[in-house]
């Protein structure tokens, strides 16, 4: 086929619409449509279901909310669950803020509205004030260490365990513990937002992280590439850079 045909297959898939030409920018729109669905969708070892995913979590780092609707519509279109794309919107709160992460969930609620879909869904968290700090250490070390702890030792005493609490107890300790998507999917997602943000510092330790938790190379590549017709080739290539020069054999994976 050609990546005119491979385009009209995907969009049909994704939106369940055909292709039609823009009334006031078609050759952008032609350029933009046979990149993503005639070419992009077809690198790599993604399902659909995981690039929707992807682009789901990207879209709501940039806060593309336009794009961002259409894109959940699609996630559930090939296959996702409204609990999965719920919680990879809420997953990206630790590192864009609650405001953002608002704007997004409420794009879904939306969607969900649109589609007849009985809100609020069903509730997830299993972790409580009192065991959220235990669990998302257990969670944070098996894949980073005690790193950011040791990083943090050089700030002021009250800082040093404020600051790496906070991660371990908002990021892993109320969200890496959720139902809905496991460890592998939650760290692929994060080296996506990461990645979208373009922080530098996070990326490397978290693209072994990805791998630590399950994802292989060709997975986290791919992904990277999904990425570029959203976020644009610097970031991509960024974080596409740092996978080439780690090793998988080094880090076996923890979580299967």
């Amino acid at each position: 086929m050609s990546r005119a045909q491979k385009a009209d297959k995907v969009f049909a898939e994704l939106f369940a619409a055909e292709r039609t030409p823009s009334p006031t920018d078609p050759e952008l729109m032609e350029i933009l449509q046979r990149n993503i669905f005639g070419e992009v969708f077809f690198v790599g070892n993604l399902s659909h279901k995981d690039r929707e995913m992807i682009t789901v979590v990207a879209l709501t780092t940039m806060q593309t909310l336009p794009q961002l609707k259409a894109h959940i519509h699609a996630a559930l279109n090939v296959g996702n669950t409204p609990l999965a794309i719920r919680e990879a919107i809420y997953g990206c709160a630790p590192y864009i803020g609650f405001p953002r992460s608002l704007n997004a969930i409420g794009v879904f609620n939306e969607v969900a509205q649109e589609r007849k879909i009985s809100l609020p869904l069903e509730t997830t968290g299993t972790t409580n004030d009192e065991t959220r700090h235990a669990q998302g250490l257990n969670i944070q070390t098996s894949l980073y260490g005690d790193e950011v702890k040791q990083a943090m030792s050089a700030l002021p005493s009250l800082y040093q365990d404020i600051v790496p609490d906070m991660l371990t107890d908002f990021c892993f300790g109320d969200f890496y513990t959720r139902r809905g998507l496991d460890i592998k999917q939650r760290e692929l997602f994060s080296l996506v937002v990461l990645t979208t943000l373009g922080a530098e510092k996070q990326l490397k330790a978290h693209a072994i992280g990805a791998l630590k938790a399950g994802n292989d190379k060709e997975t986290l590549l791919a992904a990277m590439v999904q990425l570029i017709p959203y976020i644009g080739l610097p970031n991509a290539l960024t974080t596409i850079n740092l996978i080439k020069e780690t090793d998988p054999a080094t880090y076996q994976p923890i979580y299967e």
